[in-house]
């Protein structure tokens, strides 16, 4: 502790006079006392605590700075001496000139400052003084980390169901979460027979799920809410919170049967059609005009109708013969919707590759896919004639007006060659997710087919590079499988510590 002068002294040579205290000679000041004795009878410090207390997370590493936020700061930081500052009283009563740490143990659970601070004595002599507050480190675990470790806390529940025969829904959804990260606050994800359940610590989270899922997929959603708790003194009401989300129950590469209300709303497609793709909309496209449209969630849900047919049911057939539609051949109608530029409509005739060979007759159907086939190319299709299908819209259909085949895709062969040499790989969020990701999970499996041969079905996906994967010599392969170009792939992100080696 020391006296300051005051600066704007007009007489450096100013009288000398006895401390009042001690008599011991001194320049003349304020307060009339010398250094010692006005170290003695004040204390500019009085007012603030020598120690404090710092509440530490070790599950997250975070200080807690009140009321009840949580603040990353590592030791010695500018940031660790803010927060030590704050929780100081009384500094608001002097003039803090200097802050810095004092070395203490790292593992001590001591955090020691050294402020030093100047104030205004009697007569208006000004004092500085030098002081080290120590502050204590307790274990204290936070909100977060304490809901991931009681892992059946949650106050919101988003249920994502679908009435569907495949998870070819879920599978492209994970990839849409991961890619836009909507699963950060996601306390647990549990996987059901029939969809996932997202459990949340916050209805304000949950909503943002709900609100996401409604974006990239046509869904119906409910709300409901269960009182826990509630106290009837501060009138606080504690409530858990579900959200049941159901998928339309119509997948990629389904048949679907249009009721006649919604096929004259779409611009008089035909009713049997096939669905594209499902992504914020439904997807068709009929087979015999090439007629796209799109169907929205709150259309769908107003005219509801079920898949006739599903992908597990799909056969093989050969292509015997093929004649591409002319222009004039078409069939167009005032008030017709939009025609797909990408499809060619055809005429081809085709017998199921198990009965080649056999004495049976081609059966002749119209397909898009005459921009793809050629004769003597294996298409998969439904067989609609043999088909044992219970539908209230079929039923009402005329029965020259169904086709005895529909064609979906083309067949590209053996699935196990185009696997091996699949050098990319998809993101999961939970493992366990994906029970059996061999060959045993057909259903993934037909998604990553899917992935290589639809270009805008994986355009809003991540596709990383496999670097694991064992590389194949690709002149076995058919060039003319669709394959995923290494220009859309991404490099997957591997951080790993590697010891340096001494020179």
């Amino acid at each position: 502790m020391e006296y300051i002068t005051p600066e704007n002294n007009p007489n450096p040579s100013s009288t000398r006079i006895l401390c009042c205290q001690c008599g011991a000679p001194i320049e003349a000041n304020p307060s009339n006392m010398c250094v010692a004795c006005l170290r003695a009878h004040v204390d500019i410090s009085d007012g603030i605590p020598k120690q404090a207390t710092l509440f530490f997370c070790r599950g997250c590493e975070r200080y807690l700075q009140p009321p009840a936020e949580w603040v990353v700061c590592a030791l010695e930081s500018r940031e660790l001496l803010a927060l030590c500052l704050k929780r100081l009283k009384g500094l608001n009563r002097v003039k803090l000139v200097d802050a810095g740490f004092a070395w203490t143990e790292p593992h001590s659970k001591r955090i020691k400052v050294k402020l030093t601070v100047q104030g205004e004595v009697m007569g208006g002599a000004v004092l500085q003084q030098t002081f080290i507050v120590e502050f204590v480190v307790q274990h204290q675990m936070c909100d977060a980390c304490h809901r991931s470790e009681a892992q059946d806390y949650w106050r919101a529940l988003v249920q994502v169901r679908q009435r569907a025969n495949n998870r070819k829904t879920f599978y492209y959804l994970e990839q849409l979460i991961l890619k836009h990260k909507a699963h950060e606050n996601t306390l647990g994800i549990k996987p059901k027979h029939d969809g996932l359940d997202f459990f949340y610590a916050t209805e304000n989270t949950a909503r943002k799920m709900v609100d996401f899922i409604q974006s990239v997929l046509p869904i119906k959603c409910q709300h409901s809410k269960k009182l826990i708790s509630h106290d009837i003194h501060s009138n606080i009401y504690n409530y858990k919170f579900t959200y049941s989300i159901e998928i339309v129950p119509v997948s990629k590469d389904s048949v679907v049967c249009l009721p006649k209300k919604l096929t004259h709303q779409l611009g008089s497609i035909s009713p049997i059609c096939l669905v594209l793709r499902v992504t914020n909309t439904i997807h068709l496209i009929d087979a015999n005009t090439g007629q796209v449209c799109d169907l929205s969630s709150t259309v769908y849900w107003r005219h509801p109708f079920s898949p006739i047919c599903n992908p597990k049911q799909l056969v093989e057939y050969t292509v015997m013969d093929i004649d591409i539609l002319k222009e004039h051949e078409r069939k167009t109608f005032p008030g017709q919707g939009v025609i797909s530029n990408k499809h060619v409509v055809a005429d081809v005739w085709v017998v199921k590759t198990n009965e080649l060979g056999l004495d049976v007759s081609p059966v002749h159907t119209r397909t898009h896919l005459g921009h793809i086939l050629k004769p003597g190319d294996t298409v998969l299709g439904y067989n609609l004639s043999d088909s044992n299908v219970n539908d209230v819209n079929l039923d009402k259909l005329d029965r020259d007006s169904i086709p005895d085949v529909f064609l979906v895709k083309k067949y590209y062969g053996e699935k196990s060659a185009r696997r091996r040499a699949r050098n990319w790989k998809l993101k999961h969020m939970a493992e366990e997710l994906h029970e059996g990701l061999s060959s045993s999970n057909e259903d993934y499996n037909d998604f990553l087919d899917d992935l290589e041969e639809d270009p805008a079905f994986r355009q809003n996906i991540n596709i990383f590079k496999d670097g694991n994967k064992v590389p194949v010599d690709t002149d076995e392969i058919d060039p003319s499988l669709p394959r995923i170009t290494l220009a859309e792939m991404l490099d997957d992100l591997n951080i790993e510590d590697v010891e340096m080696t001494e020179v």
